[in-house]
């Protein structure tokens, strides 16, 4: 008898020790099919072509990424593109490009090539060139309207600064009540506070003034900032902390591994003020969703409350703290960080 031990790289950070104990003329029969389950197997690589939706033209240069992380490519000239899916499986795949809307795909892994269309934005907008001082006033008002709401009030999003603040137009005169703004391109915003380079697509943003209420969409790609020293690292992780601990990051990734109480979340609901995993969790699968029948209260360590509303029946969320944001509103202190306190879902804590 004969024994063979094999380890198969499965995926990044993933591997299979097997102990095989087999007659002699067997062997090269068993490492024939072993051969055959290699890493490229069980990659799971994405293939296809981004067009335009209008032209049919293939639009080169777009980028495929899993929104909120740092895993991403490019199309090339010809909108040809190939991912690497296996280390975000649980994250949808963005498509974004300078002057369309992004598109969000759930389902990808087909096994087939992608044909992906994107829509041209088109804006109707009523900014004319800025020469009054009027017209100048007005626009840094909006300006700094659109970043308080955009990134926030906190320490981080003060120390964030967005770099083409030029290639964000308002609505000045279509809705006196409602502030519009709008992106051709890319927002590019230096987080100094944490160290990242941050690439957000906008598809929407509008503030109600009246009833000082906000909501914006989009995307966004994470990048660390090489450019800062490596002694400021651990000062940048610390800063990092600070904003995960009682995030929704951290709300989730505690609720998939039934673990809210020891990490300082308490989750209440109109009827009931100690709600457990069991009251809100439902698995289908090998999947997890967030599932209630009222609105939900959240408390950090008890303090920092946050409310959440379900849009949708229920809500799907990974081990990652990925969720599906289209599926709850959310208000109070969750709600507050937004674009400058927000990290990658491949952040973990570190320790010093």
């Amino acid at each position: 008898m004969t024994f063979i031990k094999v380890t198969i790289n499965m995926s990044p950070g993933e591997k299979t020790r097997c102990y095989l104990n087999l007659p002699s003329l067997g062997i090269l029969f068993i490492l024939l099919i072993l051969f055959n389950c290699t890493p490229s197997a069980f990659s799971q690589i994405v293939k296809g072509t981004v067009f335009d939706k209008n032209t049919k033209d293939p639009v080169g240069y777009a980028y495929l990424y899993f929104s909120g992380t740092f895993s991403g490519t490019q199309t090339d000239q010809n909108g040809n593109f190939t991912l690497d899916a296996s280390v975000n499986r649980s994250i949808p795949l963005t498509i974004s490009a300078i002057g369309y809307y992004s598109v969000t795909l759930n389902e990808y892994l087909t096994g087939k090539p992608l044909s992906v269309y994107l829509i041209p934005k088109v804006y109707e907008l009523n900014e004319v060139k800025i020469s009054a001082k009027s017209l100048a006033r007005k626009r840094k008002s909006n300006l700094l309207l659109f970043k308080e709401y955009f990134l926030g009030t906190t320490d981080n999003a003060r120390e964030c600064e967005i770099l083409n603040e030029s290639d964000i137009t308002f609505n000045y005169d279509s809705d006196r009540d409602t502030l519009k703004a709008y992106a051709l391109n890319p927002i590019l915003i230096d987080n100094r506070a944490l160290g990242y380079k941050i690439t957000y697509y906008l598809d929407k943003f509008e503030y109600i003034r009246d009833k000082e209420s906000f909501s914006f969409r989009g995307n966004i790609s994470f990048q660390k900032d090489l450019n800062k020293e490596q002694s400021r690292e651990e000062h940048f992780e610390r800063k990092r902390k600070n904003a995960y601990l009682g995030s929704r990051m951290h709300f989730f990734r505690a609720l998939w591994y039934d673990d809210l109480r020891s990490t300082g979340f308490r989750v209440g609901g109109v009827t009931s003020d100690n709600l457990s995993y069991k009251d809100i969790v439902i698995v289908d699968a090998d999947k997890k969703f967030l599932k209630y029948n009222e609105t939900l209260s959240i408390s950090y360590y008890t303090k920092n409350l946050t409310g959440l509303e379900f849009l949708k029946e229920k809500v799907f969320f990974s081990n990652d703290g990925y969720y599906d944001s289209d599926g709850i509103l959310w208000e109070g202190y969750m709600a507050n960080r937004r674009v400058g306190d927000w990290l990658p879902y491949e952040y973990i804590v570190k320790e010093y």
